[in-house]
């Protein structure tokens, strides 16, 4: 008994897993690629969702407990074209702070089209009934292009904002911004950043984060959604890779120092006991509790339909120079 105790304390620490979401109280469905920000003035928390004109929650804790409090587009975009009355977020809403005034970028499409565009609204307060749509970014695609123009998500680097985009065809793509970042900079050109060139290209939500002197590009791949219609086969489901660069746009490498433009990418999350399929993600600093990563994903305990996607938080540790939640 003793040999054995001693062999499998040995053993245990070499098993690698992955953390449950943290506690979630309140509405913490309806939550698909959700984007999150916290208010400055107050503290509140608020979570942008796809679908339902973007739909709004909001908390006093990260925790929760989360409520509804409306659509932040209620009139649907500006934009002509299909999928304006329905309203991505999917990190197609990405939320920002740039000045006093919030950002909303979010997306025009309908389910495996191509002919889709990244639109924005803007805030002084994050709440419902307070945003101004101004339509197009000047980011569209449409049959032909390597891209595809949804799950944007804005950074700033030094005095250039830029957004990363993208989904299957050639994957993630970006492009500099304006200042003030409403519409791309004039003459500015996409630039592909990640790729897998073999399998189904299923590469997308694209958020970049910077820590110490890295910048990382988390994305999502594999197979989003209707698992309560069609389930892929096992580890083809959602998940959440990495890479990492010291350049915010371009040579992007895994962990074993394979480019992210040839089919790299670190597994941050994967599916594991009742958490199936988190992807859509984000990263957050948050004050209290650092860096999370936080994202939608199927508790197998309640339901695989899209509309009961949960809303899942995990800390990050940073310490082995990749994300660990």
């Amino acid at each position: 008994m003793r040999a054995f105790t001693f062999i499998l304390a040995l053993v245990v620490p070499l098993v690698y897993g992955y953390a449950n979401p943290m506690s979630c109280t309140g509405e913490c469905n309806n939550a698909h690629d959700p984007a999150l920000i916290r208010r400055s003035s107050d503290g509140t928390y608020f979570r942008f969702a796809t679908g339902g004109k973007i739909a709004i929650h909001s908390a006093p804790s990260i925790n929760g407990p989360w409520a509804y409090r409306g659509a932040a587009i209620p009139n649907g975009s500006k934009i002509d074209k299909p999928g304006r009355n329905d309203l991505w977020v999917r990190t197609a809403p990405d939320v920002a702070k740039v000045g006093d005034t919030y950002y909303l970028y979010y997306s025009v499409s309908t389910f495996g089209s191509q002919d889709s565009a990244i639109g924005v609204a803007t805030s002084p307060s994050l709440d419902a009934g307070t945003w101004t749509d101004h339509g197009a970014t000047g980011i569209a695609s449409s049959p032909g292009k390597p891209y595809n123009a949804i799950d944007s998500n804005l950074v700033r680097d030094g005095s250039n904002y830029l957004i990363s985009f993208g989904s299957f065809w050639n994957n993630l793509y970006q492009v500099k911004m304006a200042d003030p970042p409403k519409k791309t900079a004039q003459g500015a050109t996409s630039v592909n950043i990640a790729y897998t060139p073999e399998g189904e290209h299923a590469q997308e939500a694209a958020f970049l984060y910077k820590h110490a002197d890295w910048w990382y590009l988390f994305f999502s791949v594999g197979r989003c959604c209707g698992y309560d219609v069609n389930r892929p086969a096992d580890g083809q489901e959602y998940r959440v890779l990495a890479c990492r660069s010291r350049s915010v746009g371009s040579g992007f490498v895994d962990k074993n120092g394979k480019a992210c433009l040839s089919g790299g990418g670190t597994a941050v999350l994967r599916s594991h006991d009742f958490v199936y399929g988190p992807g859509g993600q984000g990263v957050w600093n948050d004050p209290s509790l650092g860096p999370v990563l936080y994202y939608h994903y199927v508790d197998t305990r309640i339901g695989y339909a899209d509309a009961q996607k949960q809303f899942g938080v995990n800390k990050i540790d940073f310490s082995s120079g990749w994300p660990v939640v």
